[in-house]
C-alpha cells in the first residue's frame, strides 16, 4: 500500500462518500457523475483490498477497515484542505454551497425565517437543517456531517469551539381572560395555577422548576409534551400556564389569541451557544457562514 501508487483525490472521495453515506450523494456534493465515484470507489477497494462500504437499503455503510481508515487519515486530509482553503476567498455570491445545521424545533422558528431572509440575494447557497442528538452533535460535528449546531450550553471537548449567540429570557403564555392573570402573575398564583411543560423527557423537572425549589416551592405540571407549539395551542385553548423562551413566545403570540407575563421569580433565562468543530474553523466558507449566524442575532 505505497502512497505514491495511491492517488490523493481518492481520498477525498472516500471522505465524501463516508459524510455523505451515497454514492449520489456524494456524486452531487464532489460535482461528480456517479459512475466516477464509483469507478474511484472501485480503486480504493483494489487499493486496500477492502469493500469499504457495503450497501444497506439506500445507505452505503462503511467496514470496519474503513472506519480505522478513516479516523487515522481525516485529521491529515482537515490540515491538507484548510491550507489549500486559506489561500482561496470565498465569494457566496458566485459559488455554490451547502450547509448543514442542527437546530432543535424552536430554533428552527427563530433563526431560519431570519437567516433566509439574509441569504436571499444569495441563490447558490442551500441550507439543510436537521434534529441531531446531542450525543452526536460532536461525532457529525468532526466528521464534517455538521457544519454547525446551535443548542443550548452543553459540555464538549476541547475540539468543538463554541460561542453565546444569544440570552434568552423565560416568560408565561397564558389564553387572553385567564382567571389567575388579572392585575399581573404573582407567585402565588403562578403556583395555584396548573401547567404544562415542555420536555423530550418523560420525567424529570424543568429549568423553571429548579429555581421554584430553591424557593421551597413547587408547580402543578398538567400535562408533560415533546414541542412548543402543541404546548402554546393548549395554553391558548385551556387554563394552563407555560413557561417558555420569549423569542418563540412572541411568534406564537402574532397569531395566537395569548399574553405573554412577566414571570412572578426571577427564573434562569436560556442561554443559546453556536457550535463548530475546530479543524474546519478556517475555512473561509464556515467564516462567511459564522459571521452571518452571529448577525442575525
Amino acid at each position: 500500500m505505497a502512497l505514491n501508487r495511491l492517488d490523493l483525490n481518492l481520498l477525498h472521495v472516500f471522505d465524501t462518500i463516508y459524510r455523505e453515506g451515497s454514492l449520489t450523494r456524494a456524486a452531487r456534493a464532489l460535482h461528480l457523475t456517479q459512475p466516477a465515484v464509483s469507478h474511484s470507489l472501485s480503486r480504493l477497494r483494489e487499493h486496500f483490498d477492502d469493500p469499504l462500504f457495503s450497501r444497506q437499503g439506500n445507505q452505503m455503510v462503511p467496514t470496519p477497515l474503513a472506519r480505522r481508515f478513516l479516523e487515522s487519515m481525516r485529521p491529515g486530509l482537515t490540515q491538507i484542505q484548510s491550507a489549500v482553503n486559506q489561500f482561496h476567498a470565498f465569494d457566496p455570491a458566485n459559488q455554490r454551497k451547502t450547509y448543514s445545521l442542527a437546530l432543535r424545533d424552536i430554533l428552527e422558528s427563530t433563526f431560519l425565517p431570519k437567516l433566509m431572509g439574509r441569504l436571499e440575494s444569495y441563490p447558490e447557497l442551500e441550507i439543510v437543517s436537521q434534529r441531531v442528538p446531542r450525543r452526536d452533535m460532536e461525532t457529525q460535528l468532526a466528521a464534517g456531517k455538521l457544519d454547525f449546531a446551535v443548542d443550548v450550553l452543553l459540555p464538549v471537548s476541547n475540539q468543538t469551539g463554541h460561542e453565546l449567540l444569544r440570552h434568552d429570557r423565560l416568560v408565561v403564555l397564558a389564553r387572553k381572560g385567564h382567571p389567575l392573570t388579572g392585575g399581573g402573575l404573582t407567585l402565588d398564583k403562578y403556583l395555584e395555577a396548573k401547567h404544562v411543560l415542555v420536555s423530550s423527557r418523560s420525567e424529570g423537572p424543568g429549568i423553571e422548576d429548579f429555581e421554584l425549589s430553591r424557593f421551597g416551592v413547587q408547580r402543578n405540571i398538567r400535562l408533560r409534551c415533546q414541542h412548543y407549539y402543541a404546548a402554546c395551542r393548549v395554553a391558548e385553548g385551556t387554563d394552563l400556564l407555560l413557561t417558555m423562551p420569549e423569542n418563540y413566545a412572541r411568534i406564537i403570540a402574532e397569531r395566537a389569541d395569548i399574553d405573554i407575563l412577566t414571570t412572578p421569580a426571577d427564573l434562569p433565562g436560556i442561554d443559546v451557544h453556536l457550535y463548530w468543530h475546530k479543524a474546519y474553523e478556517r475555512e473561509p466558507a464556515l467564516i462567511w457562514f459564522r459571521e452571518q449566524l452571529a448577525s442575525i442575532v
